[in-house]
């Protein structure tokens, strides 16, 4: 929107100089209302970290790369509800195929499942981008919702988020704590692969207790968010598309985990500007924000364990009022 680029120029010209810290706070108070997110239940924000993974695969299945990387089905709908009526103003869209297509009366039912794209309801369409070796890192490009295929010769291509099944997301994370195999205080992205990996047989079952699926695109160049943009390490954050402006500029006070004695994080206070330039299916209400931190050990590191409590600040430009004759 106009406002939000308005903001961008404005906060642009503020830094052209260069100004000391305590110049900068006085020329965002005097050109812009700073609002805070209400939050969450607790009345703060909940913040967790997204990074770009790089997975192994290979451009033709075999017996080590079996799990295929799927792009958009062409039968895939996509339903924008705000044009059926008001009624439906700002409700999400949904999502579906349609059953029975050579029926006089073909209906618009839920797209598949994940358990029931794992059994091969897509095999044989031309679909698959690639082939993954591990279905594990694959998940997990799943819900940072971009990554790196890296092939046997060592070339990259990116991939990014297409679309998904439109079916509600369910965090398997969660799953495991309920069922106590992974204590609530111990979990992070790392606790969850290691259990995984220790339990291939269960698999299936922990997948499947998720019945989003996303599919992928490939990518040139840097790693899009939801806007279409490229994401900067760091300084580009997710938050629920449907509560929060596209691209706005914000101010974020939290906590970044670092590795501390024997590898344990240790949260170093966070403070910065970023840009609202993405979404995600885990991301929902107004005390989520997902921080995206790029690629490496690094920003694993910080992806895996941030689940750190903090503030969400907008900043809009004020209205300034017409002068008077």
């Amino acid at each position: 929107t106009a406002e939000v680029r308005g903001a961008l120029t404005t906060m642009t010209e503020l830094l052209a100089d260069e100004p000391a810290p305590e110049v900068l706070e006085s020329r965002i108070l005097e050109h812009f209302e700073v609002l805070e997110a209400a939050g969450g239940e607790a009345g703060d924000v909940l913040f967790t970290g997204y990074y770009e993974p790089l997975i192994e695969a290979a451009m033709g299945p075999d017996a080590d790369y079996a799990t295929p990387v799927y792009a958009r089905p062409p039968d895939l709908l996509e339903i924008p509800l705000d044009q059926f009526g008001e009624r439906f103003s700002g409700e999400r869209g949904l999502f579906g195929r349609l059953e029975a297509v050579e029926s006089p009366r073909p209906r618009v039912v839920p797209y598949w499942t994940r358990s029931e794209i794992a059994a091969g309801k897509l095999s044989g369409k031309g679909l698959e981008l690639a082939w993954a070796k591990d279905p594990i890192g694959l998940f997990f490009v799943e819900v940072q919702g971009s990554g790196a295929l890296v092939f046997p010769d060592g070339t990259e291509k990116r991939i990014g988020y297409s679309a998904s099944n439109g079916r509600l997301y369910q965090s398997i994370g969660k799953l495991l704590i309920d069922e106590g195999a992974i204590p609530r205080e111990a979990m992070s992205m790392q606790a969850l692969r290691a259990w995984l990996l220790a339990n291939p047989a269960e698999l299936p079952r922990v997948f499947a207790y998720n019945p989003s699926y996303v599919f992928f695109r490939m990518l040139d160049g840097a790693p899009l968010g939801s806007l279409g943009r490229p994401v900067t390490p760091g300084r580009s954050v997710a938050t629920d598309s449907k509560l929060f402006p596209h691209g706005a500029l914000a101010f974020i006070s939290t906590a970044r985990p670092v590795p501390g004695a024997a590898g344990k994080p240790q949260p170093q206070p966070l403070g910065r500007f970023v840009l609202n330039q993405d979404t995600g299916g885990a991301i929902r209400g107004a005390g989520r924000v997902d921080v995206f931190w790029g690629r490496g050990p690094d920003a694993e590191f910080a992806a895996g364990h941030m689940k750190e409590r903090g503030r969400l600040f907008f900043l809009v430009p004020k209205r300034v009022a017409p002068e008077s004759d």
